[in-house]
């Protein structure tokens, strides 16, 4: 037996089980260019100072040399993640020689794919095998999708909150099988109500016109006065088939139904093999060119809103421990750069994300087929291309919906739900939160989205200049600032462990990168 939303809140607001909301973990990812001060991608390698790309727990890259990765670790206090990310930012501020971290999604400067440096990781079989799957992104999409930045956001529901739940379902289940299900749930909902998360913080409706390099796009782009391109209503390009889209995976049907279907369904991704990505071929004058020619050369090449994971032990694949272990969290990818944050995500925005999210984890969640989940995709796609049209109509399981109602309805319902965060937690953030991005629905010139349109088109400004100018604030607060969770000290110790870790890798290797790469596919 599964209660039913009303029945959720309504226990759960109980003194007695109210606790068990409060321990919510939350991490978060954020990715940034480093640039020049006057503009332009930085050539610089990843700086020594920061420790190893490889190993660092902190401070990574991602794509790209210049493409960093900052990682705060599982935190129970959206206030805690968002200094962890300060302190992170403040010592890598410290570290690169001046430069700048790009403070938007979508990248300018860059004219030429073949400018931006593969991420290195070392002589190690694992580290070159990160930079010959970078090769495969390069030869498959273009280095120019790759160096797109965004954030990940990783939430998760304490123990005590899932055994509170098992109790009031009445389940009869093992514990991890019924925690995996439950994440599975909210995984449907998510995909069912993730337009919103685009129309409330899509923060890239415009684009430098050297991002396209003069390639052919079917999307309708005007040109501002400074001759950047955007689309009127659009809300983030970094989510329409100018960002994180493949062709090749539009064929692929991966359930979120339940864990066994979901691992299935990757299983038979990552073993499809694609005649146009044989083409690259594997090796080319003795130079690894990508992984394997299959769709998907690992999981992570697998595109998605959002993701079940697990924590992976070492040599372990993603979908090994979640067969393993089950989920322990989900990692939400449809979130933008926030340019008018200096961490890229605002504590508002962390305060939203627990409510929505604790929201699909409540409410109701019909399994999905096929055509439901290709609806829901294309709601998805019409919000990011067009989310503040008018006269855009979503369709919700047949009804056609305008967001202003729809998002109407969603609140009604995430009102409770934030009511029970603010008793779980005391005060009244959450309420306070919940009010602010309701505005939006009604009044769409307070998305990012629109302000950013209003810079560019109304006003006539610079986009580029507007970066630069947030970058150069952003950086200046920071090393002004006070370390408020770390210190400089454990950063410059995290810096030496890792590349001391990173040796020691190099130094266990027994056999060739080849060998390698057999044992690791077979």
């Amino acid at each position: 037996m599964t209660l039913s939303f009303q029945q959720y809140i309504s226990t759960l607001s109980d003194d007695k089980h109210i606790s068990s909301l409060a321990g919510i973990g939350r991490g978060i990812e954020r990715e940034g260019l480093r640039v020049k001060p006057q503009g332009g991608l930085s050539e610089h390698k990843h700086y020594q100072s920061l420790g190893s790309a490889l190993t660092h727990p902190n401070i990574t890259t991602d794509y790209a040399e210049c493409l960093l990765e900052f990682i705060t670790p599982v935190s129970n206090s959206p206030e805690e993640a968002i200094a962890q990310l300060r302190d992170t930012q403040k010592f890598t501020f410290s570290q690169i020689n001046e430069e700048l971290i790009w403070p938007m999604s979508m990248p300018c400067f860059v004219d030429d794919d073949d400018k931006i440096a593969l991420a290195q990781y070392g002589n190690s079989n694992v580290g070159k095998m990160k930079t010959v799957y970078r090769q495969g992104l390069k030869n498959r999409y273009g280095s120019m999708m790759q160096v797109i930045a965004g954030i990940h956001f990783n939430f998760s529901f304490s123990e005590n909150f899932w055994k509170t739940l098992k109790k009031l379902d009445k389940n009869n289940d093992e514990f991890q099988p019924y925690v995996s299900s439950k994440y599975f749930s909210l995984l449907r909902n998510y995909k069912r109500f993730c337009w919103l998360i685009p129309y409330l913080y899509g923060s890239s409706p415009a684009i430098c016109s050297s991002f396209l390099q003069n390639k052919p796009t079917p999307l309708p782009f005007k040109k501002s006065k400074n001759g950047y391109l955007y689309l009127e209503y659009a809300t983030s390009l970094r989510m329409s088939d100018l960002g994180y889209t493949n062709s090749e995976q539009s064929a692929l049907h991966i359930c979120y139904n339940d864990l066994d279907g979901y691992l299935e369904g990757v299983k038979e991704a990552i073993n499809i093999k694609s005649s146009e990505f044989e083409k690259i071929g594997l090796k080319v004058a003795g130079k690894y060119q990508q992984l394997n020619s299959n769709v998907l050369q690992i999981e992570n090449e697998l595109y998605a809103p959002i993701r079940p994971k697990q924590v992976a032990k070492s040599g372990e694949k993603p979908s090994e421990a979640l067969q393993s272990r089950g989920v322990e969290y989900i990692e939400v990818r449809a979130l933008d750069i926030n340019p008018f944050s200096d961490t890229g995500i605002s504590q508002q925005q962390v305060y939203f994300l627990d409510i929505f999210l604790t929201y699909c984890a409540l409410v109701e969640s019909p399994l999905l087929d096929c055509n439901k989940q290709n609806v829901y995709e294309r709601n998805m796609d019409d919000v990011v291309v067009r989310g503040r049209d008018p006269k855009l109509l979503l369709n919700d399981q047949g009804d056609e919906k305008s967001i202003e109602q729809w998002g109407g309805e969603l609140f009604s319902d995430m009102q409770q739900v934030a009511e029970l965060l603010d008793k779980a937690y005391g005060g009244e953030k959450y309420i306070t939160a919940l009010a602010i991005e309701e505005k939006k629905l009604t009044d769409k010139s307070l998305t990012p989205s629109a302000q950013i349109l209003d810079l560019v088109v109304e006003q006539g400004q610079s986009l580029t200049q507007f970066a630069l100018d947030k970058a150069q604030s952003y950086r200046e607060e920071a090393l002004n600032s006070e370390y408020q969770f770390y210190s400089q000290q454990y950063f410059i110790d995290q810096a030496e462990i890792s590349l001391q870790k990173q040796n020691e890798i190099e130094q266990s290797d027994n056999v060739d990168f080849d060998r390698f790469l057999d044992e690791y596919f077979e």
